[in-house]
């Protein structure tokens, strides 16, 4: 009766790592190895079906607790893989029943993994989001708006100008702030290899209430971080009641390229 399962961390080129990977220790707390074919190498951990299997892991992964240790220790796992070379992430809880149809995996979808690699390769995944202040976006938008209709005419005219437009910014500030983070992002994947805008993170997971108007990953060249970093700082500065969080580097999971299999 098989009792242990493998949970797949990443697949690198086969001279990134080694046979062994020193002291790292995975999501079972059990040591991590590799599996090897045709020029790639699958980081992977033996792990026990009675807590990673098919049902009992859709369980678990309904337990945040649970969830948020896992995550890090797989994330812990990925990043120590990419740190030696370049890297492609597989998403959380990507379990086969042996080393053999681990083999088949990196033999069946060897381009798709081999694209990936390039893809990544010398580049650095970097999140940005973008959270709206409603009562600064209105005032902000109510104020441009009430300067081009009022111009150069009275006090009296200018003061009607300004309540109409505040009225006109409370009826479309949640379509002003899409517009502006539909700007941000373009202009941040200009300076980016790729960017891709993810759905907004779930309050649940992160504790924060918030309001997520842009929740965007981008691939970015190790050796333009900083211009990024620069570009992100710009872009808070350029637009009122939008505040900016740049996070990470991490590991490319946007970019993989290659979608969990089944167990």
């Amino acid at each position: 009766m098989v009792t242990d399962g493998v949970w797949l961390y990443a697949v690198t080129p086969a001279g990134s790592v080694d046979q062994e990977l020193g002291e790292l220790t995975g999501v079972a707390g059990e040591p991590v190895r590799t599996v090897f074919s045709n020029g790639l190498a699958a980081v992977v951990g033996s792990v026990p079906l009675e807590v990673f299997g098919a049902e009992p892991l859709r369980r678990n992964l309904e337990d945040l607790d649970w969830l948020a240790e896992t995550a890090r220790v797989h994330d812990a796992v990925v990043s120590a893989v990419v740190r030696r070379g370049p890297a492609v992430p597989l998403r959380l809880a990507t379990v086969f029943l042996d080393d053999e149809r681990v083999r088949g995996l990196l033999e069946e979808r060897r381009a798709d993994f081999d694209s990936a690699l390039i893809l990544v390769s010398g580049r650095t995944e970097w999140g940005v989001k973008a959270y709206g202040d409603r009562a600064a976006l209105v005032c902000a938008v109510a104020e441009a708006a009430s300067r081009d209709e009022a111009g150069g005419r009275g006090t009296g005219t200018a003061y009607l100008a300004r309540r109409r437009a505040q009225l006109a910014a409370q009826e479309t500030v949640e379509r002003d702030a899409a517009l502006r983070a539909e700007e941000i992002h373009a202009r941040l994947v200009r300076h980016a290899a790729a960017g891709r805008r993810q759905p907004a993170t779930d309050p649940a997971l992160s504790g924060r209430r918030e309001w997520m108007v842009l929740n965007g990953t981008y691939l970015v060249d190790d050796d333009r971080a900083d211009d990024f970093a620069a570009m992100v700082d710009e872009l808070g500065n350029e637009f009122p009641g939008i505040r900016l969080e740049l996070t990470g580097p991490w590991p490319p999971y946007s970019f993989a390229g290659v979608e969990r299999e089944p167990a």
